[in-house]
């Protein structure tokens, strides 16, 4: 199943998630489960970070030093 979250979204709910448990008052389990779901939307970021630099590095200078947009082909 595709995340349809935005980074902005996942990112902010990483925020939430680190500022819960730097207040410390959460019991173990607790913390290891919002630990795991914090893991879980940092990777998500990551993949989402990694696919929009693919995607900017399509812009190319063509020979006349302009820039030409090439297709985006993802890799699986």
């Amino acid at each position: 199943m595709e995340d349809k979250k935005t980074f902005e979204e996942d990112l902010s709910e990483l925020e939430k998630i680190a500022q819960s448990l730097e207040k410390g008052d959460l019991s173990l389990e607790d913390a290891i489960k919002k630990f795991e779901v914090g893991i879980k939307l940092s990777k998500e970021c990551t993949e989402k970070l990694e696919k929009a630099e693919k995607r900017i590095n399509i812009l190319v200078s063509d020979s006349n030093g302009d820039l030409k947009e090439e297709p985006f082909e993802q890799e699986e």
